[in-house]
């Protein structure tokens, strides 16, 4: 038990120390001898705060130099807007459009594919394949534009390149995909396998015995890696006469006819477009055919879903109509008859549809994610929507419009374009800072001499200038309020 002094203490212990320290101070001598009598923990912790302040000084000074004296790595500084005109094959700066590096390419290119892996370790991490015309076949190193490996092609004079490259899995083990290129002579299409690390042909051209009307997709299915109309198996045992490693899928080699090795094509009329489709359980495809399209399982393919009759002449895109739900953009109708139809990819369903009137031959559209977990849209279609006096007049002028599920009534005319667009992309240089639009305009014939131009803007920028157009009854928001709604918006890259 404590005494009635040691309790006091304990209950006011700054009062005690306030009495000691007065009692000391009348006994100078008493206080000498607490002070050679100090425990060593006393001495120990002041040690221990003077080792404290004295790092946190040494950490402080650190970040000092880091912060203002070592200077920050140099970063091309990012333009709103940047036009270049060329007449020669270069890589640009996707931030300020200077030159990283250009070099002479085929008089005649009938295919470039660029982004293409190569092994581990090797001098380029990534590469683009250029196939000219009449027997060129090369890769550069994609940040540097230098030669990796340059090679005649075995494809005939008069055969034509069919797009895009296909990437195989790797059959020759050297830890890069192989690639697969479809060429078309008269009605017979035929494949020719190269190494993608060296560009040497593995075995001999084979026929796939399928015509080139209805475009190609490789698909990798729960069990084995197929091309629709042929399986890459059977494809590799025709050109090198020997077994890979491959295997079979029993299912779908059922369901390849054995004379013809076509499939059920699930679809009246032409096949336009076969996309592949992110599914829980494996990739699904999307069938686009002149008449209707239809998602198939990935495994059996059977219809998911078919929405009814459709004229579609267009590739689809894909972004999130709803947070985290991915839906499918469908150009329905061509000319002042063109709607834009957002379709749910998990049940069919119409989300939306917008009527933007369209000139013949505008670019395709395009979507960029945002940070609400949805997607914005980019369109071509007429400057005048509700009118056709520019199909009449012949006066092409494409507008480039946004759409924001947030607001499905409403569309922001960016820009309008009277030249020719030969391509169109929107896209991320700096994840949720920087989205903008590439536009490639030249000559209309693509035999004519004439300028090429690549334009970059910075959609942001385009925002404050920009048109409201309101689909229906208008809002209670004004033009500028919509305006500054899409100025807020966040970009984020697909994860």
């Amino acid at each position: 038990m404590l005494d009635h002094k040691d309790l006091e203490a304990e209950i006011h212990p700054l009062k005690n120390e306030e009495r000691k320290s007065q009692e000391n101070l009348g006994n100078p001598s008493k206080n000498e001898d607490n002070v050679k009598s100090a425990p060593p923990q006393s001495r120990l912790s002041r040690c221990r705060a003077a080792a404290f302040f004295l790092s946190l000084f040494l950490c402080l000074f650190v970040v000092f130099v880091v912060s203002f004296v070592i200077p920050c790595p140099d970063r091309p500084a990012s333009q709103r807007m940047w036009r270049i005109d060329y007449s020669a094959a270069a890589a640009v700066s996707g931030a300020n459009g200077s030159t990283l590096w250009e070099r002479p390419v085929a008089q005649d290119v009938a295919l470039v594919e660029c982004a293409v892996p190569q092994p581990r370790g090797s001098e380029a991490p990534s590469a683009c394949i250029l196939v000219g015309r009449p027997s060129s076949f090369i890769a550069v190193n994609l940040f540097t534009g230098e030669t990796l490996w340059n090679h005649s092609s075995s494809f005939s004079g008069n055969a034509s390149i069919l797009s895009p490259l296909l990437q195989v899995p790797d059959v020759d083990g050297d830890g890069a995909p192989d690639l697969l290129v479809l060429t078309q002579e008269r009605e017979e299409v035929s494949g020719h396998l190269y190494s993608g690390s060296t560009g040497h042909q593995i075995g001999l051209r084979g026929s796939l015995g399928v015509d080139g009307e209805s475009g190609f997709l490789l698909h990798v299915t729960r069990t084995a890696s197929s091309l629709c109309g042929c399986s890459v198996k059977g494809l590799y045992e025709k050109v090198t006469g020997s077994g890979g490693p491959f295997k079979s899928d029993p299912h779908w080699e059922s369901m390849l006819n054995a004379t013809t090795r076509r499939m059920l094509s699930h679809s009246s009329g032409a096949v336009r477009y076969l996309m592949h489709v992110p599914g829980n359980a494996g990739a699904d495809v999307l069938l686009v055919g002149s008449e209707a399209f239809v998602l198939l399982d990935g495994q059996e393919l059977t219809p998911r879903w078919t929405p009814k009759a459709a004229h579609v002449l267009r590739k689809p895109i894909f972004g999130r109509y709803k947070p985290d739900t991915l839906a499918v953009a469908v150009e329905n109708g061509t000319g002042t008859d063109r709607q834009i139809l957002f379709l749910d990819l998990g049940t069919g369903a119409v989300l939306c549809s917008l009527a933007l009137p369209s000139l013949p031959g505008g670019p395709l559209s395009a979507s960029l994610p945002t940070a609400d977990h949805r997607s914005a849209f980019f369109f071509w279609g007429l400057h005048e929507l509700g009118s056709t006096s520019e199909t009449e007049t012949g006066e092409a002028r494409h507008s480039l419009y946004m759409f924001h599920p947030t607001l499905p009534r409403v569309l922001l005319e960016l820009a309008n374009v009277s030249t020719h667009i030969v391509a169109f992309d929107a896209v991320l240089f700096e994840p949720s800072r920087h989205a903008a639009y590439i536009l490639l305009t030249g000559p209309a014939d693509s035999e004519a001499p004439g300028l090429v131009s690549v334009i970059k803007h910075k959609v942001r920028d385009l925002v404050p200038s920009s048109r409201v157009v309101r689909l229906g009854e208008g809002g209670p928001d004004s033009d500028q309020a919509i305006r500054d709604r899409f100025s807020r918006l966040r970009y984020q890259s697909e994860a």
